[in-house]
């Protein structure tokens, strides 16, 4: 006996409305149904739901993680086809990772702007080191910013 779709979602994490949707959605053609047509997963379903889950909230259109799971399902025929889409995902990944660095940055710079500015009293502090954040900046060189990993 498998798990219903409540109970997956239960122990997933994955909401029950989003398991319809994905399955509308062509996403889980391994999970079997029992005899009167309910979703029937078994234990080995939640690996597939995992690799779901990661290439979804990692930016991969439901269209290409059904292509994906479809050519998982034609077997070693598409190995290649398979390894393309993860090279090809990885370097999406890898750019949002550089923008979220980039905004995680200049969130630091105005952390640092404002416990500077709150320590000598006044903002003015700022204009007179013309102390502006631009995207791409060395924020090694800006003076006593510290992360907080580096305190």
């Amino acid at each position: 006996m498998g798990y219903t779709v409540s109970e997956v979602a239960e122990m997933s994490g994955i909401s029950a409305h989003t398991l319809r949707y994905y399955d509308k959605q062509g996403l889980l053609p391994f999970v079997d149904r029992n005899k009167v047509g309910n979703r029937d997963f078994k234990d080995s379903d939640f690996e597939w739901l995992g690799v779901i889950t990661c290439l979804k909230k990692s930016g991969m259109p439901v269209k290409k993680i059904r292509q994906y799971i479809e050519w998982s399902m034609e077997g070693d025929a598409t190995l290649n086809e398979r390894l393309e889409v993860f090279e090809n995902h990885k370097k999406v990944v890898i750019e949002k990772i550089a923008e979220m660095q980039n905004y995680l940055d200049k969130i630091d710079y105005k952390i640092w702007f404002y416990q500077t500015a709150i320590e000598s009293g006044t903002a003015a502090i700022h204009a007179q080191n013309n102390c502006v954040f631009t995207e791409g900046m060395d924020l090694s060189t800006v003076p006593n910013l510290h992360f907080p990993e580096q305190q």
